[in-house]
């Protein structure tokens, strides 16, 4: 997550607009934002709660909604950590060394965004599935994939590992790593350089990707429902128990199900903003910091640093 000072294209005669194009850019924006985002997550709340309060609780304390609820924290807990690890060890190596393949590893950190999830969740089927070499292998292990936790886990981190790198990468190669060369020539170690120059240079853009990893992991469906298989009370997600509930015609539950969904996503646009807003505010009070002129040294400021030259130019001043 950069911050930039963006050029104001209503400031300078040869590209502001006039009123009436203004008017009719920023309407079309705000009815497709309203249409699209605003209304239908009005319609989500309202249908969950249409029935009044007490059937909106009993819908979400029901036993196979908290398995649901509780699979997606533990899906988003395991992923999370695993992640940041992952995400800054690739772009510490995209960004701080130059190998052979290093654009092959950053087309295949692309990969998620433009393989469907449900091809990927087939991709964890065949790889893990109980006809293949290496499913059967852990199967016999007693170690079950698909159709299971860890398959959710692994179609999660799937589809979520780029995240963190995608936001690390282009603020560490914008940051350059002259701090971190300095601090090793002083006798730091690499351990020291990491805690105290590098990670405190990239912890919102970090905690940025966190978030954007975290809504993804809760609400994935595509891939998570491959390699599920629906078992009712084991393996449904929230986003997998909102779909059956919806076909079993417990509109109820479902659209509960989806208001939790959606409330957990504005609170994590709300976070963003909040981040966003600290990082703003960092960046100006530095600006400000930076921009500040030295003060002209007085002629008496001068003199008082010299006891000598202060005495005698009182004396003068006395004469």
């Amino acid at each position: 997550m950069q911050i930039s000072n963006s050029y104001d294209y209503q400031s300078n005669p040869a590209t502001k607009d006039t009123p009436w194009i203004r008017r009719t850019f920023i309407t079309i924006a705000v009815l497709f934002m309203v249409i699209m985002l605003v209304v239908p997550l009005f319609a989500v709340f309202y249908e969950a709660f249409k029935n009044g309060w007490q059937l909106y609780i009993a819908s979400l304390v029901d036993p196979e909604a908290l398995q649901a609820i509780k699979l997606t924290l533990i899906t988003a807990a395991i992923v999370l950590p695993i992640n940041m690890v992952m995400g800054i060890a690739i772009a510490w190596l995209v960004t701080r060394y130059q190998f052979k393949g290093k654009q092959l590893v950053t087309t295949l950190l692309d990969l998620p965004f433009s393989v469907s999830p449900v091809v990927a969740g087939l991709m964890f089927v065949l790889l893990f599935g109980l006809n293949s070499t290496i499913g059967g292998w852990l199967e016999s292990m007693g170690f079950q994939v698909i159709y299971a936790v860890p398959g959710i886990i692994l179609a999660t981190l799937f589809v979520t590992f780029p995240f963190v790198a995608r936001e690390l990468i282009p603020l560490m190669q914008t940051q350059g790593d002259s701090e971190e060369q300095a601090a090793l020539t002083l006798g730091a170690t690499g351990w020291q350089t990491f805690w105290h120059v590098t990670l405190p240079n990239i912890k919102w853009a970090l905690l940025y990707g966190l978030i954007l990893t975290n809504a993804r992991a809760m609400g994935e469906f595509g891939a998570v429902s491959v390699v599920s298989g629906h078992i009712r009370g084991e393996t449904n997600t929230m986003p997998l128990l909102v779909e059956i509930a919806y076909n079993d015609y417990n509109f109820t539950a479902a659209f509960a199900l989806s208001s939790l969904l959606a409330a957990l996503a504005l609170v994590t646009l709300l976070i963003q903003q909040v981040m966003t807003k600290l990082q703003e505010r960092k960046f100006a009070k530095s600006e400000r910091l930076a921009t500040v002129p030295e003060l002209p040294v007085s002629a008496n400021a001068s003199n008082a640093s010299n006891p000598k030259d202060a005495t005698l130019a009182e004396s003068s001043g006395r004469l």
